[in-house]
């Protein structure tokens, strides 16, 4: 008895969030298919030159725009942000630097802050523990 495999496919926005870029901006043949596991890793292995572009320049989806500008994706909510932002926009915002970039740049640098103590204090119980 032999096995049989199939092809593992994801839908092109699961395609997109893996290879960080938004959906709408890649091109149709990319939206309109499924993507098997190996075109993924071929894509991110070696990026054609739309991909390459659109990681470069935009438009990025939220998660990578809020990574750039260094806050959560709700602070982008709360900052009015809504729509991806290409580079140059990311870029134009941090020069300007606004009131609610600065504030949200501030809350995610506390809440990096509390991360990294609570995994210090769990080590210390850990610890704590073993040598009992």
């Amino acid at each position: 008895m032999t096995s049989h495999q199939t092809t593992q496919t994801m839908k092109p926005a699961t395609a997109a969030k893996k290879l960080g870029v938004y959906l709408e901006a890649t091109p149709a043949e990319f939206q309109e298919g499924a993507v098997s596991r190996g075109e993924l890793n071929a894509l991110q292995a070696d990026p054609p030159e739309w991909l390459r572009k659109l990681r470069a320049d935009g438009p990025h989806p939220r998660p990578v725009v809020a990574a750039k500008l260094g806050v959560s994706i709700a602070g982008l909510a709360r900052g009015g942000v809504t729509e991806p932002l290409t580079t140059e926009q990311i870029d134009a915002l941090k020069q300007e630097l606004p009131g609610w970039l600065r504030k949200e740049r501030e809350t995610q640098a506390e809440v990096r802050k509390e991360t990294v103590r609570i995994k210090e204090k769990q080590a210390e119980k850990d610890a704590a523990r073993d040598e009992r």
